[in-house]
């Protein structure tokens, strides 16, 4: 039985691991600024020279989502490197072997934000607009509150009647705003269409595919590596499918259903009874990502 720790920053853990794999959003930043505290937690980090890779659900590649963390404030020399779930899906659809995505089909009605049609070039697919011309859906990223679930509902419905398979390139099924409301992200929609009775693929946290990506950058046994993130269904499950220990982030996707403000820390049978709603435990808890 997995004992959860609770501590008040990951300085305690300096002399335990040599690498993180780390996310982003709700952890480092909320989308526009960085967190209190998490620009001087990555500097002390690196001064002690530990490995960090950034690991993201973002539909987003690794390299944009890196430019967007400098424009933030984020030095690149953080991070060694940066893994989203959208390279990874994107790399499934252009080389996977495996029967389901060799018969994809090249036509795919893209679901994503408007200014994210880039997310598909140079995969030599066919972008339509119109669902019974599309093979496939491809689900990216979510314009949310303009884009929702609700409003994809219809096209979703008749792609399931056409049998349409879904590839999934972010599953988060929440967005934190720098306000900190949740609002819908496209792993919820995808959700919903495997709920109708569509197939689905998803990529990302918690699926196993992504990790061992990240583990090529890592030059440590994994006994080594603490994964660290602020969702229990992505962040914390996925560390517990592939042996890896990890920290939970209080302070964001979950801080309405703990019951705290950022910087708080929360209460533990508050956070074991969202563990046993979650299927997944945490080695640690910090209340933000802090020295």
């Amino acid at each position: 039985m997995r004992i959860t720790e609770y501590l008040p920053g990951v300085a305690g853990l300096i002399d335990r691991y040599d690498a993180l794999l780390l996310d982003q959003w709700g952890v480092l930043h909320d989308g526009a600024r960085p967190y209190p505290g998490a620009i001087d937690c990555l500097t002390r980090l690196r001064a002690a020279g530990k490995t960090v890779v950034i690991v993201s659900n973002s539909g987003r590649g690794g390299e944009e989502n890196a430019r967007s963390m400098e424009r933030m404030g984020f030095d690149r020399g953080f991070f060694d490197e940066v893994v989203s779930a959208g390279d990874d899906a994107r790399d499934a659809v252009a080389t996977s072997d495996d029967p389901f995505y060799r018969g994809l089909g090249r036509r795919c009605l893209l679901i994503a934000r408007e200014s994210d049609g880039h997310l598909v070039d140079g995969l030599g697919l066919d972008v339509v607009t119109d669902v019974e011309e599309a093979d496939f859906l491809f689900a990216l990223s979510m314009d949310a509150p303009r884009q929702s679930v609700s409003g994809w509902q219809a096209v979703m419905k008749r792609a399931v009647a056409r049998d349409l398979p879904m590839v999934c390139g972010n599953p988060d099924l929440a967005q934190v705003t720098p306000e900190g409301r949740l609002l819908e992200a496209v792993g919820l929609l995808a959700v919903r269409y495997a709920e109708l009775g569509g197939q689905v693929r998803s990529h990302g946290k918690p699926s196993a595919r992504i990790y061992e990506t990240c583990l090529r950058h890592v030059p440590c046994p994994r006994a080594r590596i603490v994964a660290v993130g602020d969702s229990l269904h992505h962040d914390v499950l996925g560390a517990n499918r592939v042996g890896l220990a990890s920290i939970l982030v209080a302070g964001g996707v979950h801080r309405e259903a703990l019951g705290i403000e950022f910087g708080e820390s929360p209460d533990p049978g508050r956070c074991a009874i969202l563990f046993a709603q979650a299927g997944a435990v945490p080695d640690y808890v910090v209340p933000s990502f802090r020295w």
